[in-house]
């Protein structure tokens, strides 16, 4: 019970800023901060964050903050357009986060285009020991919890969204390939199930069941999640409902097969090159959609 009373007392005596999580001072950005967090008054929070962007205090913070209570209040477009017209201003560190905030936005707003080039991009910037600060690691955070993250991570989370923009705009095969470089490098459940997700759509039941399979028998990270694990269910379900005929010879190409981007083929080969497992590696990283390209011309 003493114990209690004296954590109670020592709370009391912690500043404001320090109970509320809140920056001291009072400068433009310090009240905006408190006009998002104690106020509960995003609309005010905006202004004072212009405010703070306006006046040089602390800018790429009140940048991705305002960008993240806009996108709250479904103003995301003026997110975007405040993320790149200010970026400009903020200091070489902070463009990663900013990149991962305009990423969020694209997706919010659906610019799948927009966020292809933008995911490509940080590969690139990967590829060139431009990003992590020239670290192994760096210190991210989610749900106001800090954690750090590899390289071969952070290839791994570029690699899986790219590959769900390809499926988000109806981009099957080419979604198919970048979701198995991002399984070569770091498998989990998620992944694995969005790939079985491309190969229904192609119509390849049985390469759809055998994804499940592997996550099934490898417990792959992320097995344990009950909503993965629901997922992992719904999909072996619908399969079961199919029929599971046998996989066609010849799937579908979409008009739209997008790997035109010379460049980024070859930095994504690199990339696979160092990061893949050696057994895993398959050169070239595109032979899968050239093989089925060379059979539709005969």
């Amino acid at each position: 019970m003493e114990g209690g009373v004296k954590k109670v007392a020592k709370k009391e005596k912690e500043p404001f800023h320090v109970i509320h999580k809140v920056p001291s001072g009072d400068g433009p950005y310090v009240r905006a901060k408190h006009a998002q967090l104690i106020q509960k008054d995003p609309e005010t929070a905006i202004i004072l964050f212009w405010k703070a962007i306006n006046a040089g205090d602390r800018v790429d913070s009140a940048l991705k903050d305002m960008a993240v209570v806009m996108k709250q209040l479904d103003r995301t477009e003026e997110a975007i357009e405040a993320v790149k017209s200010f970026r400009g201003l903020c200091p070489k560190q902070a463009q990663e986060s900013l990149d991962n905030i305009l990423i969020d936005l694209y997706k919010k707003c659906g610019k799948v285009d927009e966020q292809i080039m933008l995911l490509k991009h940080k590969l690139r910037m990967i590829y060139l020991g431009e990003a992590f600060n020239g670290k192994p690691t760096k210190t991210a955070r989610s749900h106001g919890k800090k954690f750090q993250v590899s390289v071969k991570q952070e290839i791994a989370r570029i690699l899986g969204n790219l590959a769900w923009a390809y499926m988000q705009k109806g981009n099957y095969i080419a979604s198919e390939v970048v979701y198995r470089k991002a399984q070569m490098i770091d498998p989990d459940t998620n992944k694995a199930c969005n790939l079985c997700h491309c190969l229904m759509k192609q119509g390849r039941y049985e390469e759809a069941h055998a994804v499940l399979q592997e996550v099934w028998q490898y417990k792959l990270p992320g097995f344990d999640d009950l909503k993965s694990r629901n997922r992992v269910e719904e999909l072996l379900l619908e399969l079961q409902e199919s029929g599971m005929p046998l996989p066609s010879l010849m799937p579908n190409l979409p008009e739209d097969l997008t790997f035109d981007d010379d460049d980024f083929v070859e930095v994504l080969e690199r990339v696979m090159n160092e990061w893949a497992p050696a057994r895993s590696r398959r050169l070239p990283i595109f032979e899968q959609i050239s093989q089925l390209r060379d059979q539709m011309a005969r």
